[in-house]
């Protein structure tokens, strides 16, 4: 294992920014230029009058390139604020994904006997197949994915992690 990767830590950050064309390119920017990689990224507005927008994303790096890209986040015009979620401590990851399954007989019981276990719901039923919706960790929802595969799993949309603080302060 290389040192580099010994030391990555994953990192859930929340970046508050002004809802503006451009923004999401020069975030992203800031991680391309340094060689390394968004593994989830979630964009919402978040705001009344759609002016102010959320960036959730989810990276790995040590800590050293965390700080680097947090002060550069924090130095471009449109960016409010940038929360390291990961290092203020206690806080909720959660994330959506559709899961389509296809299968007859005993797979299609089995599919839902573990969807209920899960408390994935079914959102679209066919004689041949299901999509699932399921909310959770990103940890639950790669184990129910799993699981499908053995049973015939077909296609899976997940909307990357939306994460937040716990206690009643805000970020």
């Amino acid at each position: 294992m290389k040192i580099k990767e010994r030391e990555a830590e994953r990192h859930v950050l929340t970046i508050t920014v002004d809802n503006e064309a451009g923004i999401l390119a020069k975030i992203a920017g800031l991680f391309t230029a340094r060689g390394y990689n968004i593994d989830s990224l979630t964009v919402a507005d978040i705001s009344d009058n759609h002016a102010i927008s959320r960036i959730t994303i989810l990276t790995h790096g040590p800590p050293a390139v965390i700080d680097q890209i947090r002060a550069q986040l924090e130095r471009l015009v449109p960016v409010h604020k940038v929360v390291d979620l990961t290092e203020l401590g206690a806080h909720v990851e959660r994330e959506l994904a559709l899961i389509k399954v296809t299968g007859k007989g005993e797979h299609r019981v089995e599919a839902l006997r573990l969807a209920d276990v899960f408390r994935a719901r079914p959102v679209d039923t066919t004689t041949e197949s299901f999509i699932f919706e399921l909310t959770g960790a990103p940890d639950k929802i790669d184990s129910f994915i799993a699981l499908m595969r053995e049973l015939g799993l077909v296609e899976v949309g997940r909307t990357g992690i939306v994460g937040m603080m716990r206690g009643a302060a805000g970020t």
